[in-house]
């Protein structure tokens, strides 16, 4: 490092006393206050309103998390009663899937088997009753939702379309 390097910031320093003694005491005292409250609201900006925006907003996100949370638990509890079910033979699969659609949907629904899927096609089902068949089909029957495709119909009674389901392997 040269020598001029090293007193730019001494002069530098030397200059600014020199400036700060050149006013008067009221200008220096103005000067101090204008810095001080420059100080505060960078400290205001930095400092405290983000931190104060947090604390505002911790409350409600507690909450959304805390639901989502109980959703979670939820749906861990719903797959391990589902996990600790007796496995159930192909053909036992489709006789329940039968029996539920028949029941659970009656006359708007038809259900066509191929292999291990099943395509349940829908006309007016409404959804109340799709919503039961489908929890009765996934507890029941062991089958799992694959696809859906379904449409509100144009009367808006009830739902059109299909859903496909795959069956537990033999």
């Amino acid at each position: 490092m040269s020598a001029d390097a090293s007193l730019l910031p001494a002069s530098a320093r030397q200059r600014a006393q020199a400036a700060w003694a050149a006013l008067a005491a009221r200008e220096r005292r103005l000067l101090a206050a204008a810095l001080t409250v420059v100080m505060l609201a960078v400290l205001w900006w930095v400092g405290v309103s983000p931190a104060l925006q947090t604390l505002r907003g911790a409350e409600s996100q507690h909450r959304t998390l805390d639901a989502e949370l109980q959703t979670m638990r939820a749906l861990a509890a719903e797959a391990a009663s589902l996990q600790a079910l007796p496995r159930i033979q192909a053909n036992d699969s489709r006789k329940a899937l039968e029996l539920s659609v028949r029941q659970g949907l009656g006359a708007s629904a038809q259900l066509t088997v191929s292999g291990e899927r099943a395509t349940v096609t829908l006309k007016g089902a409404s959804a109340e009753a799709l919503a039961q068949w489908m929890v009765q089909a996934r507890s029941n029957a062991r089958a799992t939702p694959v696809e859906a495709r379904l449409m509100l119909n144009a009367a808006r009674t009830g739902w059109d379309g299909s859903v496909t389901l795959s069956l537990p392997q033999s």
